[in-house]
């Protein structure tokens, strides 16, 4: 598995709202300015999360975007699923593939399972309020 740039960039985005978003919209060009991603890019992930109704818009010259749900409740595998589509390592394993006729004498098929819930652990273990919370912290790390 390979998490795309939209996905990465995604993840970027929403962290950053969550920590530049005490209250107010964060405006795209911000975001843009410090996470050094295109604004035209960012819009079309913005289009996606804020469809999946993750993100809301506020428009005018204060304007931007906020996180409609508390940081705490957003997991990383919300987001890649959201912009990736499906985290199966592979195809077989997706509940919307057909059924795989090789099912009852696949040697490999433990190994995929297994893959498939260490992945999901640890994507739907983290949440933007763990970025957040990394992120202060890091802040607060530096050597004079």
């Amino acid at each position: 598995m390979k998490i795309s740039t939209k996905g990465r960039y995604a993840l970027r985005l929403m962290i950053d709202i969550s920590i530049h978003g005490t209250g107010s919209p964060v405006p795209v060009k911000d975001i843009a300015a410090r996470q050094e991603i295109s604004v035209k890019y960012l819009e079309q992930i913005i289009s996606t999360l804020v469809h999946a109704g993750y993100l809301s818009s506020v428009r005018g010259p204060q304007g931007g975007y906020r996180l409609t749900r508390n940081p705490a409740d957003y997991t990383v595998g919300d987001i890649l699923r959201q912009t990736e589509g499906s985290l199966v390592p592979v195809e077989c394993l997706d509940p919307n593939a057909a059924p795989c006729n090789r099912e009852q004498n696949c040697v490999t098929l433990r190994f995929w399972k297994e893959l498939d819930t260490a992945i999901t652990s640890v994507v739907d273990k983290y949440t933007l309020e763990d970025f957040k919370n990394w992120s202060a912290a890091a802040a607060d790390n530096y050597v004079i």
